[in-house]
């Protein structure tokens, strides 16, 4: 039975995470700023009021959590906000950056000490931000801040590699979730979730760093 980690886990992907870990009877931690009735239901312990791209607040969770052991962390918390090129908008690039960028990198600083060798840290990204693989523009603040957090998830693959933690990167595909307005054309979150859930079993230091997409396509940079 493995510990798992979830930030962003009150809707979406990452309440369907905590859902199919508790399923496969593994521990979830499921992390949020506000919890849901869905998360409650789940049975998992939740640490609400955590806000990521606060120093204070996630010395609070780390803190609550003590000494807790953390087999997997799943840095799965993330703002889309469309900002086109005829609309600018800084602030909102900038409030991007800082949630799907920074705050990750900043959490899994905090919990080193909760990692030990074996463990695993995952970074969810998004093939927007694949630069080879931009073919439509736009979307600056996402695609921007997406990038920096796969970089991010590669520089910790390298500099963990000494404590024998490997880091993916993954994408879960186009999803049908509140951020992507429920669209027609993606996957269920239990598919992707399913998907997702064999990346991870399957990271290990040999491979480690790989951008991957739920399928299990190695996406390009």
């Amino acid at each position: 039975m493995a510990t798992y980690l979830v930030t962003g886990a009150n809707r979406g992907i990452g309440l369907e995470y905590c859902r199919q870990l508790k399923e496969r009877g593994d521990n979830a931690i499921a992390v949020c700023r506000s919890t849901s009735d869905e998360l409650k239901d789940l049975g998992v312990q939740i640490e609400t009021d955590i806000d990521l791209t606060s120093e204070s607040s996630v010395a609070q969770l780390v803190k609550k959590l003590d000494d807790k052991s953390i087999d997997v962390l799943i840095n799965n918390a993330g703002i889309v906000e469309r900002v086109s090129l005829d609309d600018l908008d800084f602030d909102s690039i900038r409030r991007q950056f800082e949630v799907n960028a920074v705050a990750p990198l900043r959490l899994t600083k905090a919990l080193l000490n909760n990692l030990k060798s074996g463990s695993k840290v995952i970074m969810m990204t998004s093939r927007m931000g694949s630069i080879d693989d931009n073919t439509s523009g736009g979307s600056y603040g996402y695609r921007m801040s997406k990038v920096a957090l796969s970089m991010a998830g590669k520089s910790l693959s390298e500099d963990l590699k000494s404590k024998g933690i490997p880091v993916a990167i993954l994408h879960p595909g186009l999803v049908k979730t509140r951020m992507t307005g429920f669209t027609d054309s993606g996957i269920t979150t239990e598919e992707s979730v399913k998907g997702l859930l064999a990346r991870i079993d399957q990271l290990n230091m040999q491979n480690t760093g790989t951008f991957w997409h739920s399928n299990g396509e190695v996406l390009p940079w």
